[in-house]
């Protein structure tokens, strides 16, 4: 791949208040995907002096000048996302959690055993979030070793970025889908973990991520079993759910009654919880929960649709007071769990839920502006999944996972007028855009979007 050269807006977020909008940036990228370069105010017409002072050969008829109404943002960040899911959205919604998982979910995803199927829904599912500008994504598989392959593989041809986790689940789901043994769950997850270092051995776009789905999922042996293997492995990421739903939270006290309700004292009994724990929902906080969350670095991802459609109740997360105590906040589509897997709608639907927490709270919750919604999306999601060094933002040296997008594109986005500025057709993107509006996709700088 050859060097690559960008000159127009550039908009990206360096903190949740910090939005930055650069006009007539320049930004360079080398033939590994790195950013060399980003210079600010360079009039169109200073370009090549200004490549020239740069010591950078590259003839300016390779520059890419984006038009009014074009813009570079980097990629979005899927923090929580069921790729079995991808063939049941929108499916089961307004049941309670543990009945769409028993009726809709579990017959769905037992049927990932077949490779042929696995892969051909896989396929559809990374297209598909890559068409939508998700440049980064943590997974969740089936239960089945052979399938989780397939989606890391897939995940690696297309050019995702992933977190690829074999699903780990040895009771309370029906016989046919849950895990045979403690000791088969774990060997399917250390032949998982094999698979991604042996096809992506540097970890350029992959790694996997332990699994546990849930703690009502999981026997307190299969929980000591990935804890040990969390230990062995400080470089995997782990995922699964936490404080979701009432009726979650009931169950689950239920099985693990010394621990009294707490699921940061059960997760983290087991090893699980540490700065590398992508927690999904965390709907039910208390005072000691968030104070363990914060001390211990965790990241939550925050999915805002599937808590106003499934689950029981329409559960609004305390994203604003995560923030205000430095806990990291992503954003999750949580693909099947709710309407849409688009990360536009998730933030949408992000600012739907604070305003609702705003009412809750009587007002000390303030609700989130676009800014912020957008900080989620792109860096907070990368530093939920401990990829901020990497990716999230345009800074030097990281990678360019990055969407070039057109609010001039023929679509349904609201229209942009003459006197629009550029933060006024940012706005607009943001609340009315789709993925019509994505015109390009980039990970490591190779452009994706099929």
């Amino acid at each position: 791949m050859s060097a690559q050269i960008f000159h127009g807006t550039v908009i990206h977020s360096r903190g949740p208040s910090e939005l930055i909008i650069v006009e007539s940036a320049l930004v360079v990228v080398d033939e590994n995907g790195k950013i060399t370069n980003l210079v600010e105010d360079v009039p169109r017409d200073e370009v090549p002096s200004m490549l020239s002072s740069l010591a950078i050969t590259s003839s300016c008829e390779n520059v890419r000048y984006l038009p009014r109404g074009q813009f570079l943002i980097p990629g979005f960040v899927d923090t929580h996302n069921h790729a079995p899911q991808w063939a049941q959205r929108g499916l089961g919604q307004s049941m309670h959690i543990l009945d769409w998982l028993e009726q809709v979910t579990f017959p769905n995803e037992s049927r990932f055993q077949n490779p042929a199927y696995a892969r051909r829904i896989y396929s559809s599912c990374v297209d598909g979030f890559l068409k939508q500008g998700i440049t980064t994504a943590s997974y969740y598989g089936s239960l089945h070793a052979e399938a989780t392959k397939i989606l890391a593989d897939i995940c690696l041809d297309k050019g995702q970025r992933a977190l690829v986790g074999k699903c780990n689940m040895n009771r309370n789901s029906p016989e046919y889908y849950r895990d045979a043994s403690v000791e088969t769950s774990l060997k399917d997850t250390e032949d998982c973990i094999a698979h991604i270092r042996r096809i992506d051995p540097e970890g350029k776009l992959l790694k996997h991520v332990l699994t546990p789905r849930f703690a009502i999922s999981c026997d307190p042996e299969l929980l000591d079993g990935l804890g040990k293997i969390a230990a062995a492995n400080p470089d995997l990421p782990i995922q699964t759910h936490f404080n979701e739903a009432e009726q979650e939270m009931n169950f689950t006290q239920e099985l693990f009654p010394q621990f009294k309700g707490s699921e940061a004292d059960l997760y983290e009994h087991y090893g699980l919880l540490n700065e590398r724990s992508i927690l999904a929902h965390c709907c039910h906080m208390t005072e000691y929960e968030m104070g363990r969350l914060k001390e211990l670095g965790c990241g939550v991802a925050h999915c805002p649709i599937p808590n106003m459609t499934v689950g029981g109740g329409f559960m609004a997360a305390p994203v604003r007071d995560f923030l205000r105590r430095g806990i990291d906040v992503g954003l999750g589509t949580d693909s099947g769990g709710g309407f849409s897997s688009s990360i536009l709608d998730t933030m949408r639907q992000a600012l739907v839920a604070s305003n609702a927490r705003e009412v809750m709270s009587q007002g000390k919750d303030k609700g989130l502006d676009i800014g912020e919604l957008f900080y989620l999306a792109t860096l907070g999601g990368a530093k939920v999944c401990s990829l901020d060094d990497r990716v999230g933002d345009f800074d030097l040296g990281k990678e360019f996972d990055a969407l070039i997008i057109d609010a001039t594109a023929p679509g349904v986005m609201t229209m942009v007028e003459d006197e629009d500025s550029i933060r006024t057709i940012f706005d607009k993107f943001v609340m009315t855009g789709d993925d019509r509006n994505i015109k390009e996709v980039y990970v490591r700088g190779r452009s994706v979007k099929r």
